[in-house]
């Protein structure tokens, strides 16, 4: 089973930008399919790198198989969805580092 971790900028992003609807979708796709096979969603450059559509809206997470964990790390619209993905690329050492962190402080 893999654990589920959010960066703070992740909530405050989907709070603005999911519905009511939509945050309850997130939270389920999160419970029931990133804990036991995290590779749902769509690649995004690196096999680890993934998107999963929610309401025409993108939310996306990093695969951390050595420490059985998933990042959940930014949201986007459509009009946003490469500004974001290039964001996220360029920050993939620090949110290892925010992921170690949070699965050593799990335990």
């Amino acid at each position: 089973m893999y654990a589920v971790f959010r960066t703070a900028k992740f909530d405050k992003e989907s709070e603005k930008l999911f519905s009511e609807t939509e945050q309850m979708e997130l939270e389920d796709f999160e419970r029931k399919q990133l804990t036991s096979n995290p590779y749902h969603g769509k690649p995004l450059g690196y096999p680890f790198f993934r998107e999963k559509k929610i309401g025409g809206k993108r939310a996306y997470f990093l695969v951390y198989d050595d420490l059985q964990a998933v990042l959940m790390v930014g949201v986007s619209n459509k009009k946003a969805q490469q500004g974001t993905i290039d964001e996220i690329k360029t920050s993939l050492k620090d949110y290892y580092e925010i992921v170690k962190e949070a699965v050593r402080q799990r335990v």
